[in-house]
């Protein structure tokens, strides 16, 4: 598995070094080469993976800070990275910001850290939650903890529940279930889809006590046809019955074997905030917003643009952060916007007009029109008229996904389903959204 992890700065300077194989070679070795290809190279490294005398290298950068595993087997990448970034959100959970000056104050936290998530290259146990009730906040173990503590800590460990200790007791039990998505498209300047995915995360915060078993059910098309539910009396009552979940990959304290039976999200939460799912869907999406451009070319020297939005959920929705950014040629010497809502600027240093409405309804539409002077050149080549991108954010999940229960079953302590106060919410944001013009 992994044979070293090495924490650089920007300079190239070796903060946090931990070898966890010899088949590595001389750890210097490894810390130069990686600093003079990737870090010092004369040209900026794109990929993320980088083989250097039958070494590999993974990385990802964090502000100014690379994290770099090294090994020379032929490991799985996913999961090389899959610790990488967990490896950051540890840090992050711990002490902030994954500064140059925050790794210097906390490398004894951070060395404990690893000695706990990697044993001989391979990762263990990166349940933050986990973690945290044998290494607190300065680095430093309690001696001040009972025998009880100390089995506890050691079952929670080595045990079945990892991500959970037992004797956590609140007044009140909550559960926060966030269904957020990102939608990608890309359009013709006809208005044909030539691609578009959802790709969506699962984000749930439970404060329960005990040890919770919960059931979490959604309008997963499978389901829905085992049920016999998916009627056309009842699709034409709500809209869109179900949806068809093209892959999807869940947290370690699903019960997997349930969810390949009987499509049942059947789980022992964690303690606090964690992403219970991610999946992905490319069929029958929502699209929340329809851009229809028109660029008209006056001579030379000028271009006249015209762009239409509309709206397409339901009037009594607010779509909220709405931004659409008009590319202009590289030879823009003057731009005049005229928009009726929101706000309108031309960014020269973008080559681009950015216009901006704070609140949006469903059905609705507004337009922009702009003219663009063009400054004469010699250059034969015509514009390339990159496509026109929006931002955006919407309540209501594109992909059409309904949470249709959340149930929660603790026998041992004296609380039923109806005692604890669930919350559910529906965010859509754009991901890469774009029309061509």
């Amino acid at each position: 598995m992994i044979g070293g992890l090495f924490i650089y700065n920007h300079k190239g300077e070796v903060l946090i070094s931990r070898v966890y194989r010899d088949d590595i070679g001389n750890r210097r070795n490894a810390v130069d080469a990686f600093r003079v290809n990737v870090i010092h190279a004369r040209q900026q490294v794109r990929s993320p993976v980088t083989n250097i005398a039958r070494t590999s290298f993974f990385h990802v950068k964090r502000s100014n800070i690379w994290l770099a595993a090294v090994t020379k087997q032929n490991v799985n990448a996913a999961m090389v990275f899959e610790f990488l970034y967990k490896m950051c959100d540890v840090m992050a959970a711990y002490f902030g910001k994954i500064s140059e000056e925050n790794i210097k104050n906390n490398f004894v936290l951070i060395y404990e850290l690893l000695d706990e998530i990697l044993d001989f290259g391979y990762p263990q146990n990166s349940e933050t939650g986990a973690l945290k009730t044998f290494i607190t906040q300065q680095g430093i173990k309690s001696q001040h903890q009972t025998k009880e503590e100390q089995s506890q800590i050691t079952s929670q460990v080595t045990g079945q529940i990892g991500w959970r200790r037992e004797g956590i007791k609140y007044r009140r039990n909550e559960l926060f279930l966030d269904v957020l998505e990102s939608v990608n498209l890309l359009m013709s300047p006809q208005g044909q889809v030539l691609s578009a995915h959802v790709s969506g995360r699962v984000v749930m915060k439970s404060y329960l006590s005990g040890m919770p078993e919960c059931k979490f059910g959604m309008n997963d098309k499978i389901v829905i046809e085992k049920q016999g539910k998916g009627t056309a009396d009842e699709t034409g009552k709500s809209g869109k019955q179900s949806i068809a979940i093209d892959d999807c990959t869940f947290h370690q304290c699903v019960r997997l074997s349930k969810f390949d039976s009987e499509r049942s999200i059947s789980f022992i939460p964690p303690d606090g905030e964690f992403e219970l799912m991610r999946y992905r869907t490319t069929k029958d999406i929502i699209l929340p917003f329809r851009v229809i451009p028109l660029v008209r070319e006056v001579g030379r020297t000028k271009l006249e643009v015209k762009v239409v939005i509309k709206s397409n959920f339901k009037p009594s929705l607010l779509a909220q952060k709405i931004e659409v950014r008009i590319p202009t040629p590289l030879n823009t010497s003057g731009v005049q916007v005229i928009c009726m809502k929101g706000k309108a600027k031309y960014k020269a240093s973008e080559n681009a007009i950015v216009w901006k409405i704070k609140r949006m309804a469903g059905m609705k539409e507004s337009q922009i029109s702009a003219e663009i002077e063009l400054l004469p050149t010699n250059d034969k080549k015509k514009w390339a008229r990159p496509p026109i991108s929006m931002n955006f954010e919407v309540p209501f999940a594109p992909s059409g996904l309904k949470v249709r229960y959340l149930k929660v079953f603790e026998p041992k302590l004296n609380y039923s389903d109806h005692d604890v106060i669930k919350w559910v919410r529906y965010i859509g944001r754009s991901g890469i959204y774009e029309t061509r013009c």
